[in-house]
């Protein structure tokens, strides 16, 4: 039977502490016993339904991570306070003094920063790799590596990772495939088709109003609890915790995910077709001309599409800025980083969220000065929005102007 992880949102009920249709929200940051033995029990792990301190763990945070383990079809969840709050853990919870990871080449510039430059520091190495090429991919993993990396849509060339054969090999040499689906909620399930755990920044699609930062890890009971381990828990010691107020903000977001991610994907699948008919060079996986095209449609569910993300290289960032700055002039969006916002977000990578990644080998991945990543809004007439975009686009001479007869 086919999964849908919107349902599982859905069948999920939580009632308030005086009957109301929200879970109340736990705004302490300790909370008593009756005895001391339970206290002594919760600090072993040894008392359920008991909490403890809220760096640990809360009701409200548990109310939104038992609804993202249920949306990617885990065992459990933990929330974070940012979306590299939950990359962080779990890669130093899996990972010592002499261990390797293998990394997809192109992913968002903070993970990679942490991979290059602040891991080393511990003694972890991390080789990167075209993520979309499997013999690579294996041919990169040692006797000491513990971890397989990589975004299922990536940041933000839109490489597509082949989440099954990444999942097999992962098997065969015994190491954790942990793989960030920001990109993707809904229109793909990392953990069904093999991915050990499962990351989002909750600040993105998921959220939706770009108004909180949060992070999830998706994966199985044994793993949740070892990073919320009060002795040797990355999550627990590392403290990147999600206040209790903005968990039930994120969690009454969460509930119009489904309706949101599909017109995010109608309006980017539109906008992508007119933009490639008119010349350009667009990257989005719902394009038959993306080399990913159908692996994408091989892994997705049912109704939410290629997802809301797109790439256009107008040829320098000199043109990209000046597009960039004339589109939030006449209101098309705003020129910011991030995405899975209601308006349409648009940002050259390059100089922006992947400038941690040196020149030479953003160039070796091929991505250019004139790269502009969009991501597209709510728009509810995006014939509209297109033409005024081709609008600016040929007053600058992007597309060339077309003589009316």
């Amino acid at each position: 039977m086919a999964f849908k992880p919107a349902n599982n949102i859905q069948d999920l009920q939580y009632f308030g502490e005086f009957g109301g249709v929200n879970p109340s929200i736990s705004d302490s940051s300790t909370y008593t016993f009756l005895s001391a033995k339970t206290m002594f029990d919760t600090f072993e792990g040894n008392a359920d339904g008991c909490y403890l301190y809220s760096r640990h763990s809360s009701p409200s945070n548990l109310y939104l991570g038992e609804a993202l383990a249920a949306m990617e079809g885990t065992e459990t969840a933990n929330v974070s306070a940012s979306g590299m709050g939950a990359i962080t853990p779990t890669l130093m919870q899996l990972c010592g003094a002499g261990d390797h990871i293998v990394s997809s080449r192109t992913i968002y510039g903070g993970t990679y920063a942490f991979l290059k430059n602040f891991t080393p520091r511990f003694n972890i190495d991390t080789s990167f790799v075209d993520i979309t090429k499997l013999e690579a991919v294996e041919a990169a993993i040692t006797k000491n590596t513990k971890v397989l990396f990589c975004e299922t849509v990536s940041n933000p060339l839109l490489e597509v990772a082949d989440i099954k054969g990444l999942a097999d090999i992962a098997r065969r040499h015994d190491i954790k495939l942990v793989v960030d689906n920001t990109f993707s909620p809904l229109s793909i399930s990392p953990a069904k088709l093999g991915a050990d755990i499962v990351i989002h920044s909750l600040t993105k699609f998921i959220n939706g109003s770009s108004d909180t930062v949060g992070g999830v890890v998706c994966g199985t009971q044994d793993f949740i609890d070892a990073l919320r381990n009060v002795n040797d828990g990355a999550s627990m010691l590392l403290g990147s915790t999600m206040d209790s107020l903005r968990s039930a903000s994120v969690l009454k977001n969460l509930r119009t995910l489904h309706i949101r991610m599909q017109q995010h994907s109608l309006n980017a699948s539109y906008l992508a077709e007119k933009f490639e008919q008119d010349g350009l060079k667009t990257v989005y996986p719902g394009l038959a001309s993306h080399p990913s095209h159908d692996l994408f449609k091989s892994m997705m569910n049912e109704k939410y599409g290629f997802g809301g993300m797109l790439t256009i290289d107008v040829g320098s960032l000199d043109k990209a800025n000046e597009l960039m700055e004339m589109m939030q002039k006449k209101n098309l969006g705003y020129l910011a980083v991030s995405l899975g916002f209601y308006k349409t977000l648009f940002s050259a990578p390059g100089s922006s969220t992947s400038s941690e990644i040196p020149e030479e080998e953003q160039e070796a991945m091929g991505l250019s000065d004139g790269l502009i990543r969009f991501s597209i809004g709510l728009d509810a007439d995006i014939e509209r929005t297109y033409q005024m975009m081709k609008d600016c686009m040929e007053e600058l001479d992007i597309l060339e102007k077309k003589a009316v007869l």
